[in-house]
């Protein structure tokens, strides 16, 4: 039984530098933290101060859990994460010590490099390191929706500030979009989608809006909308990474959508 004991804690050993570990030793070969740098080693992991590589997989939390402390968005409005896969990805983007894709299988935490990306593959062909093309075919815009870049277009140069999230939506859907699905945000600062079926402002801080009264308070809002740095966004009301992208978080139906905010 002792015997045992020693081989199934060796497997957890090799398990946890291959996944966890593997970002610590990436912080130590680079002679630097990096992101992180000035973080309590506790606040994430079990060994605290006297984390190895050993044993730097064994958190004190899901590493979803942990990101969301400082990227509290991400997870609503990036690739799904804390989960297995069905197939394991390339040897780049490890999985951890569960079998679980994770935030680190495509950042490097303690990294240094833009966006704390693993590897140099970015955009498409980051998405085809591990999905082959077909996956995306199948996709209403070909998989664009979950490639787009920063940039802005389609808005207007007199609209207010729109969130970063608003600002990705655009590129594929403002004015050089699938005339389909082409959004315009006015000078008002109005989201006018090609539809016509609902128009709605958007970079309006939803906290200044609340002093007028009619709407319900920001934190009962925030259980199951996004407000971006404190912005009606489109996230607010799409889902932005999902194969049926685009997709309305609370149905229309019966002006549900409206009354998550609305308290009329």
């Amino acid at each position: 039984m002792r015997k045992s004991g020693y081989k199934i804690a060796a497997v957890l050993v090799v398990l946890a530098i291959l996944a966890g570990g593997q970002a610590l030793h990436e912080m130590l070969a680079n002679g630097s933290a990096g992101h992180l740098d000035k973080a309590d080693c506790a606040d994430c992991h079990l060994g605290g101060k006297n984390v190895t590589v050993q044993q730097a997989g064994m958190l004190v939390a899901s590493q979803e859990a942990l990101c969301s402390k400082c990227h509290p968005a991400a997870i609503k409005v990036s690739h799904p994460s804390g989960f297995q896969p069905r197939t394991r990805p390339v040897a780049m983007y490890p999985l951890d010590w569960k079998g679980d894709l994770t935030c680190s299988t495509c950042h490097a935490v303690h990294g240094r490099g833009p966006g704390l990306m693993r590897g140099t593959k970015l955009g498409r062909e980051l998405c085809l390191a591990c999905h082959d093309a077909d996956f995306f075919r199948k996709m209403r815009d070909g998989g664009a929706s979950l490639m787009v870049g920063h940039l802005s277009k389609g808005i207007d140069s007199n609209a207010p500030a729109l969130d970063s999230y608003s600002r990705q939506c655009m590129e594929c859907h403002g004015q050089s979009g699938d005339p389909r699905l082409a959004t315009l945000v006015d000078k008002n600062g109005v989201a006018r989608h090609a539809s016509r079926s609902i128009n709605h402002p958007v970079g309006v801080n939803y906290q200044q809006a609340t002093n007028f009264g009619g709407y319900r308070p920001r934190r009962v809002v925030e259980r199951k909308l996004l407000l971006p740095d404190g912005l009606v966004s489109c996230v607010s009301c799409h889902h932005g990474y999902l194969k049926e992208h685009g997709k309305l978080i609370v149905t229309q139906a019966g002006s549900k959508l409206c009354y998550e905010c609305h308290d009329i």
